[in-house]
């Protein structure tokens, strides 16, 4: 079926990095998700009232959030989707993120006003009454959400989208939810036994872990997560497939939203090498990871000394000795300068973020390292973290 909607409403459906096609996958998810939940929102709250069902009525409100909750992302595609502008040259994109965080919102306020209900219905029980259609059109609501669930989640997949990843998240717990309050249904129809406010507890508790589950992702997306650890491994591999090319570090990856990805690296290149020629390689490289990867792409070259003997022997002493120190320790922008009385050696040492030592007791440790091999060597060392 989403292969089938997808075919008669996308043109282009396979071009997922154009906004406009982008814009027209998630139209297609929020009008298909609008509808459903619309729907299973007006038989779910006629079934509750008639017959006073704490648990079906907070099921039907559960739904019309949901469908709220499509057009607050239906916006924000839109949004998100907008051309540069002056105010905003790298676009718009992270509103997509902004508005999967309200939507997220959404989900864990329905989620309190529900449980408060369900506790009222505990302290006041009633009996509610069950009838054939009320079983069967909550069976079917099970069905429409774990197909709404495949529906987004391949969308999801297709175009990257945050939102429509928790909207997914969020179809699964509502079939779940929806699944206790047939059980709940059954239960009272068969023994009698009142424990709808009970199963409508549970329900808010599904409801508000989603959305807190679902935020926290979101957040991450704006404060700034790790990139991809298999995106970076192609940078890497990209990078060092030119001729010139001899090593990666610093690699930083922005993320501006879906398709407005920033990435930027230090290349380095033998300082021996013809600058020209070097510089040259470098911008093509630029040029062609853009064509590849889509991002935008700035690479720093740096020179290095590849063909002295003495530096690279020193080189591979400040190498290992940070190792020995913590085989995680890796250093780069190594350099070396001779004075009458000592020789400098000079490279940023990158040691990583968890690490439980501290960036002043790794400097020292792996300056003592290198001393006690070369007493006649002195060591300036800039400590690190990496980015990626």
């Amino acid at each position: 079926m989403t292969d089938l909607l997808t075919k008669i409403f996308i043109k282009n459906g396979t071009d997922t990095a154009n906004p406009r096609v982008r814009g027209a996958y998630s139209a297609l998810a929020g009008i298909v998700g609008i509808l459903c939940n619309v729907l299973l929102f007006a038989g779910k709250l006629t079934l509750g009232f008639i017959s006073g069902s704490v648990s079906i009525i907070a099921d039907a409100f559960n739904n019309i959030s949901d469908a709220g909750s499509s057009i607050i992302a239906l916006i924000g595609f839109r949004m998100a989707s907008k051309p540069n502008d002056k105010e905003h040259p790298l676009g718009h994109g992270r509103l997509e993120y902004v508005t999967g965080f309200i939507v997220d919102m959404l989900i864990i306020v329905v989620g309190f006003e529900l449980l408060t209900g369900s506790v009222e219905k505990i302290i006041n029980p009633t009996l509610p009454t069950f009838g054939n259609i009320t079983l069967i059109i909550l069976a079917a609501s099970i069905a429409v959400k774990v197909w709404l669930y495949f529906f987004y989640g391949k969308i999801a997949r297709k175009i990257n989208s945050a939102p429509l990843r928790a909207s997914a998240m969020d179809s699964i717990t509502d079939s779940i939810a929806t699944a206790l309050v047939l059980a709940s249904a059954i239960v009272a129809r068969f023994t009698e036994l009142a424990i709808d406010g009970y199963v409508g507890i549970v329900v808010a508790g599904f409801i508000i872990y989603t959305g807190i589950k679902a935020a926290k992702e979101t957040i991450d997306l704006l404060l700034g997560s790790p990139p991809d650890p298999e995106f970076v491994k192609q940078i890497y591999k990209f990078a060092e497939g030119y001729e010139h090319v001899i090593g990666v570090h610093d690699v930083m990856v922005h993320d501006y939203g879906v398709g407005r990805l920033i990435v930027s690296f230090h290349a380095e290149v033998p300082s021996d090498s013809d600058i020209n020629i070097a510089h040259e390689e470098v911008d093509k490289m630029e040029r062609d990871m853009h064509d590849t990867f889509g991002c935008i792409v700035t690479v720093h070259l740096d020179p290095i000394v590849v063909n002295d003997p003495e530096v690279n022997e020193l080189r591979a002493l400040c190498e290992s000795s940070a190792r020995e120190v913590d085989p995680t320790f890796t250093i780069h922008d190594f350099r070396m300068t001779k004075g009458d009385s000592h020789v400098n050696l000079i490279f940023d040492l990158l040691i990583p973020i968890d690490t439980e030592m501290s960036a002043a007791e790794a400097e020292k440790r792996v300056a003592e390292r290198i001393t006690a091999a070369r007493p006649d060597s002195a060591c300036v060392i800039k400590v690190e973290n990496p980015f990626v």
